[in-house]
């Protein structure tokens, strides 16, 4: 009986077709046992199914055809995994008047399970004649355990190539979504935003009453989190799904002047905060200006967002001969002990009632990255009185 076979049933068919070896195999085992037919069988619980055969007596089995799983030994092999051996069905007192060979008319049967690395039941590796065979020799059982043996690796290699094709296929599509979402947050998203701020800052400059003003300025401070926002995501891409976060060493020497410009943005948007600045660059090193003016930019937000209300933040920078140090302190209640432990991992926060504040959390995570591509380092000391982040790089 034929039936229709399903696309699994094809692939599994298709990968033993693929083992080069396997017809060597099945005519090997026909010369040394004298038998007519040898097959490599997909045996299930509910279907068996010809993979690859040998046949020398046409006894009309292909590729693709099935025979009724009941009609079959293999049946009782799928349910105990062991081989069976007859040599001769008429002198055999399991299998004399066993229905399978009145029906196939063979009077000689070796089959032995093909089982998987996962212990799963592939099928059968099996041979039939019509006349006796001598099959009660150790070595012929042992030669088709280790040719079932051998077809289970290649299958199973098979599958492995199949599963790392597939992952490679989805990392390819990984990164082509990577590249759209970057695009879209790098162009579609920027511009825009970059209209408002400009519109805002125009607005900022006319002869608007307290509530104009007002509103203007909450145009800015939002506009500005929400730059910050796609800066961070960007990283986070690029540092998750890409190469990491790139950065571009150069000389030091307009750092103090872009850490001075990231405090006068930050003045603008939250006057209400006074930050104090405290510069000392005695050394020149090398450094990517724009990465560290990031990191202090996510920094300084932070002490804002969870400093203490009236309280100054003080911003210190200094530069030696042996490394660059940036630290920012704002008064406030110590950070959790449980927060401090993920705090530089992606989507924390540093304050203790995180669902009030803005932002998706991943600042201290990209300000980590930044310090961990200059070889350096960020840190948070947090106590009853203060928080510190530091951030520490060699300067050789």
């Amino acid at each position: 009986m034929t039936e229709t076979l399903t696309d699994n049933f094809k692939q599994d068919i298709e990968a033993v077709s693929r083992i080069e070896e396997v017809n060597s195999i099945l005519d090997v085992i026909s010369k040394i046992t004298h038998m007519g037919f040898a097959a490599v069988a997909r045996v299930t619980k509910e279907r068996w199914i010809t993979c690859v055969t040998v046949d020398k007596i046409n006894f009309g089995l292909k590729p693709g055809d099935e025979l009724q799983l009941e009609s079959t030994i293999c049946y009782e092999i799928e349910s105990s995994r062991n081989p069976v051996v007859i040599s001769n069905v008429e002198e055999d007192p399991k299998y004399s008047n066993h229905h399978t060979p009145k029906q196939y008319g063979f009077k000689s049967y070796i089959s032995v399970p093909i089982i998987l690395e996962d212990q799963s039941f592939f099928g059968t590796l099996c041979a039939i004649d019509p006349s006796p065979a001598e099959l009660d020799k150790p070595e012929i059982l042992s030669m088709f355990q280790l040719y079932a043996s051998m077809i289970a690796f290649h299958l199973d290699t098979t599958r492995k190539l199949v599963i790392s094709e597939d992952s490679l296929k989805k990392e390819k599509e990984i990164s082509t979504l990577r590249d759209q979402f970057i695009g879209i947050l790098g162009h579609d998203l920027r511009n825009p935003l970059g209209a408002i701020q400009n519109s805002a800052q125009l607005l900022k400059r006319l002869s608007l009453n307290e509530r104009g003003l007002k509103l203007t300025k909450i145009i800015l401070d939002s506009s500005f989190r929400i730059n910050g926002i796609i800066e961070n995501v960007l990283d986070f891409a690029r540092g998750k799904l890409g190469d990491g976060i790139a950065v571009h060493l150069e000389s030091s020497e307009e750092l103090e002047e872009t850490l001075n410009q990231v405090i006068s943005e930050l003045s603008i948007i939250s006057p209400e905060k006074e930050i104090v600045p405290k510069f000392v660059f005695e050394t020149d090193f090398k450094c990517d200006t724009k990465r560290i003016a990031q990191l202090f930019s996510n920094l300084l937000g932070n002490a804002i967002s969870y400093g203490k209300p009236g309280a100054p933040i003080i911003v210190k920078a200094i530069s030696n001969e042996v490394e660059f140090q940036l630290a920012v302190y704002n008064e406030g209640e110590k950070i959790p002990e449980a927060t401090l432990k993920d705090l530089f991992e992606p989507f924390h926060r540093a304050g203790s009632n995180q669902n009030n504040k803005n932002g998706l959390g991943l600042g201290l995570y990209i300000s980590a990255e930044i310090a961990r591509a200059h070889g350096g380092t960020l840190e948070v000391n947090s106590t009853d009185k203060e928080t510190c982040f530091s951030l520490r790089i060699p300067c050789e």
